[in-house]
């Protein structure tokens, strides 16, 4: 099988690339702890898309819920295998390599958004933008005060205290996680922040 390989290569993509390349052919991961802890708050149906979406655990847990699907990575390697499977499964699910940092997301494209482990502010707009009236933005990721084993070590890349829960100010707040380093630390979800929030309806 060939990959695409862009006209001027991408060090992130190279990066990516060679992550998934050495990945089990067998590894499916699990999806994400918002979507599934919050599963309850999905419409029964509508048009979803996965970005940054890796292996894409989380847009087959939506396709497999009755959703059409698009996935979204910077990868063509991981695009490749999760169109595989998405075949092979015979789910409503279509994924292309694009780089969140140059592409364009539809205005008012989507009635769910998932975005997982992945940190982008220029994007808080365009995100916001992409849902339907009525359409809801899961967003997790890590936290500056996660245990330092765990996920990138660039604070760029890392949200703040509280950070994730003022990002998306024209969004109804749904659901929200941030447990930090308080009480039991062998419980609850940790090194990470996730939201639920929802684009109001217009009357």
């Amino acid at each position: 099988m060939t990959f695409y390989q862009p006209a001027v290569m991408n060090p992130r993509q190279n990066k990516w690339d060679e992550i998934y390349r050495k990945a089990s052919l067998h590894w499916r991961p699990a999806p994400a702890y918002v979507l599934q802890a919050y599963d309850y708050l999905l419409p029964s149906r509508g048009t979803a898309i996965d970005l940054a979406s890796g292996f894409g655990a989380n847009a087959l847990f939506l396709a497999k819920r009755g959703f059409k699907t698009q996935a979204w990575d910077l990868s063509p390697v991981a695009v490749a295998r999760l169109n595989q499977i998405a075949r092979q499964d015979k789910l409503d699910l279509v994924c292309e390599a694009r780089d969140l940092e140059s592409a364009e997301l539809p205005q008012e494209g989507f009635d769910v958004l998932v975005m997982t482990r992945f940190l982008d502010r220029n994007l808080t707009e365009a995100l916001a933008g992409a849902l339907r009236p009525g359409g809801l933005l899961y967003f997790q990721t890590f936290t500056r005060d996660k245990d330092p084993s765990v996920g990138p070590g660039n604070p760029d890349y890392l949200l703040a205290e509280n950070e994730l829960a003022r990002m998306f100010t024209g969004l109804v707040l749904r659901a929200y996680c941030e447990a930090g380093r308080a009480g039991d630390l062998a419980r609850g979800l940790r090194n990470e922040a996730c939201l639920v929030a929802q684009k109001p309806c217009i009357e």
